[in-house]
This record gives C-alpha cells, sequence and structure tokens, in this order.
C-alpha cells in the first residue's frame, strides 16, 4: 500500500508516474471525489463529538445543580442519533477509499526502465558461458523420458495436467538441492531458517499483495474460512510480522524457507506447456528480509548476490535483467529476475526473482519497527527472493550437465548430497 501522502497530497504527481512506468491508470477522479466527502464527513463528524462532549457536561452541571435534565437528555439522542448516521458514513467512504488503494500497485524505483513487457527488461550482467556441445542438446523432457523418471503421464493420472512425479535419482537429486540451498543460505549467508504453513488465510495474502488483483492465479479452498494454498512462501514469512512492532536491535532480519508452492497459472494462456517450467505445484527456496527503510537498496543488491551464488556453485551460466515497469510485480519498486541458461530451449529462463517492496507490504500487514531517533514505529522495508525455484534448478542441472550418452553429470557441490553419486544413469526402468 501506498503511503497516504502520494495519495492526499501527491495524487497527480502519483498517477503520471504510474502510466509513465508501469502504464496504470490511476482513477483520479473517483479518489479526489471521495477524499473532499471524507473531510467533508470527518469534520462534520468531529464538529458533533464537540458538541457531543459539551453537551454532556451542560447535562452534568445541570444535574448537580438540580434542574430539569429530560430536555437536554433528549438532545444528548438526537445528537447521538446524528453521529451514528456521521459516523456510519465516514467509515463507509473510509472503506471504499481502502478498496481502491488495495489495488494501486507500488511506485517503481527511480532506476526502474519504462516498458510494456519482458522484451522491454533491462540486462544487467551476465555469468559463465553457455556450454558448447558437439552433439544435438536435449531438453530435460526427452532427457528423461527412455528412464520414466520424470513422468508427466502417471502425474495427470493422478491430478491433471501441468504436474510431474519424479523417481529414483531425479527425486534424489531434487531433493539434494533443496538441501543444499538451505544450507548455503544459513549457514554460509546467515539467513535463520523457519518452517511455516502451506495453507493462508486471505488477511495474509491481501497483506503481501497477491489479494485482491491476483485472486485467479490462487487455488483456493472450499472451507467456509478463506483459505488458501500458499503460493510462495513470501506470503507466511512476511506475515509473520504482521501488527508486529520491532525493535531496532533486531533488524535485519533475515528469513530463508523451503516450501511447496501452488499456483493455478490462470494468466500463462498454453504457454511452456512442455515439461516442468511451468507447473501447478513445486518447489522453492525464498529469502525473506525485513530492514531498516535506508538499508533496503543494499539489501536487494545482497539478496540478489545470494542468489546469483547458487547458480555460481552449480556453475549453471545465467543473466541478471532489470525488470522494467510493464513486467513488474504489483507490490514491488524494483525487481532483479535471474535467468538461466538452458540448452534444451537455446535460451535463458527467469529461475528467480529478486525485489524490493519498501513499506509497500510493510503497511498493508502493519510491521513496524520502532526508529531510535524518534522513538516511533514506523513502516518497514521488506524484501524478498527465489534462491532458488527447485524445479527450474534441476531443469538446468539436467540440460547443462548432459552428455551424448544420455548420462548427467552430478556438480560437484551436488555429490555429498547424494551419497557421492557422480553420473545419473538416465535408463529405461
Amino acid at each position: 500500500m501506498l503511503e497516504p501522502r502520494k495519495i492526499r497530497q501527491e495524487l497527480q504527481q502519483t498517477a503520471d508516474r504510474l502510466k509513465a512506468i508501469r502504464g496504470f491508470d490511476l482513477d483520479i477522479k473517483t479518489l479526489e471525489e471521495l477524499e473532499t466527502r471524507r473531510k467533508q464527513v470527518q469534520t462534520a463528524t468531529e464538529q458533533l463529538q464537540a458538541e457531543r462532549n459539551a453537551g454532556a457536561k451542560q447535562i452534568g452541571k445541570a444535574k448537580a445543580e438540580g434542574q430539569d435534565i429530560q430536555p437536554l437528555l433528549d438532545a444528548a439522542t438526537a445528537l447521538g442519533e446524528q453521529l451514528a448516521g456521521q459516523e456510519q458514513e465516514l467509515e463507509a467512504i473510509r472503506s471504499s477509499l481502502h478498496d481502491i488503494e488495495l489495488t494501486i500497485p507500488n511506485l517503481p524505483h527511480e532506476s526502474v526502465p519504462a516498458g510494456r513487457d519482458e522484451a522491454d527488461n533491462e540486462e544487467v550482467r551476465r555469468w559463465g558461458d553457455p556450454p558448447s556441445f558437439d552433439f544435438a542438446a536435449r531438453d530435460h523432457v526427452d532427457l528423461t523420458d527412455a528412464s520414466a523418471l520424470m513422468n508427466f503421464a502417471d502425474a495427470s493420472t493422478i491430478a491433471g495436467a501441468r504436474f510431474v512425479t519424479l523417481r529414483g535419482d531425479l527425486a534424489l537429486m531434487h531433493r539434494a538441492l533443496i538441501q543444499f540451498m538451505l544450507d548455503v543460505h544459513t549457514r554460509e549467508h546467515g539467513y535463520e531458517e523457519v518452517y511455516v504453513p502451506y495453507i493462508v488465510n486471505r488477511d495474509s495474502l491481501t497483506g503481501t499483495g497477491q489479494l485482491p488483483k491476483f485472486a485467479d492465479d490462487l487455488f483456493k479452498l472450499q472451507d467456509e474460512r478463506e483459505f488458501y494454498l500458499v503460493p510462495t512462501a513470501e506470503v507466511p514469512v512476511t506475515n509473520l510480522l504482521r501488527n508486529k512492532i520491532v525493535d531496532d536491535e533486531a533488524l535485519p532480519k533475515n528469513l530463508v524457507c523451503h516450501s511447496p508452492c501452488f499456483r493455478s497459472e490462470a494468466g500463462s494462456y498454453g504457454k511452456d506447456t512442455r515439461g516442468m517450467i511451468r507447473q501447478h505445484q513445486f518447489e522453492k527456496v525464498e529469502l525473506v528480509k525485513f530492514v531498516r527503510p535506508e538499508e533496503s537498496w543494499n539489501a536487494l543488491e545482497e539478496l540478489t548476490r545470494h542468489a546469483e551464488l547458487i547458480l555460481q556453485k552449480l556453475s549453471l551460466p545465467y543473466r541478471v535483467v532489470n525488470l522494467c515497469g510493464g513486467d513488474l510485480g504489483f507490490a514491488s519498486a524494483k525487481t532483479y529476475d535471474l535467468e538461466v541458461w538452458l540448452p534444451g530451449q537455446g535460451s535463458y529462463r527467469e529461475i528467480s526473482s529478486c525485489s524490493n517492496f519498501e513499506s509497500f507490504q510493510a503497511r498493508r500487514v502493519q510491521a513496524r519497527w520502532r526508529n531510535p531517533e524518534t522513538g516511533r514505529p514506523e513502516p518497514l522495508h521488506t524484501l524478498n527472493g527465489s534462491a532458488l525455484a527447485v524445479g527450474r534448478t534441476l531443469i538446468a542441472v539436467l540440460e547443462n550437465y548432459q552428455t551424448a550418452n544420455g548420462q548427467v553429470q552430478v556438480p560437484q557441490c551436488l555429490q555429498a548430497y547424494m551419497g557421492g553419486k557422480s553420473v545419473l544413469e538416465l535408463v529405461a526402468v
């Protein structure tokens, strides 16, 4: 949620920037009308409250002097009814404003380029050279087809399209990647590991910005409590500080969490239907940071480096891109995407998004810190990034480490997690 002054004092400037960078049309007319009416009703409400307080004192004085106070009581009752009506109207106006504000995306940082879609993203840097094979590189589907260790048909029977089952060495490598990522982030990067629910409520999703905008991309349970399957660990981990005030000495808070993720992919319209690229169920290791406002931009660079180091340890070529306004997530002020090289597709594909939300999410969840300079609670800045998406990392390892005879070499850093295994034999079972 944007700072209130962006709506009340800088509405036109805010609308212009959202339009120029994100292509988002802010309904200025409705907001101005509601804000004008809010001020009028609030002033009238405060005046009635003052009259009520003065009347109460007058009743007390008259009663002490033995006067007939019934006329004063009747007037107080009428005034109370009028005040109740004004308060209800004021609450309705505030609710309407709040509903609109929940649909306004975050303001992009000044370093975010304008643009409509991913074609306008800016490449920041590259690491590693794509492997050069003396044979035709195969994608992960063709590589695993003979062994059936990665099976989409079985998953379709169990659940439907866009699910997968893994067996044997592929299931082992998938688990090894998770453990490897968690160990690196906790032991080398200083993150605290957390375990959280895989089901979240509406307030949690609203707090991080998935609701109301992305309702169609969520799996909602048929339950009167409005439960949803978690779309990313960002949601429950960020909500760990909902309605809390953190002492300055406790910052920064750096948390890492592994979780399954569930998405309907309602907006994908048939994209990436082959293989594991875009699934309804997948796993991620997520990094979440809570920091002082003045530290968040350095924190974004640090978080991005931590995600990059996983790719570097795996010797997977990748590039970093700065997302343009049209490709920027709803709640993000700036996002770096890490895109890993996939030889089977001959292209870079997203494997992580690292974002700074500034105070946008913190205002929605009321996550605050006590500023020692003012002694007052103020919104924190929140950041998160995938480090990494596990399924896509598995794909990248399979495709970059493939050999001409259909084997897959195991990266050195994973071998200890796989019982010393150095080669995957993808043979028929």
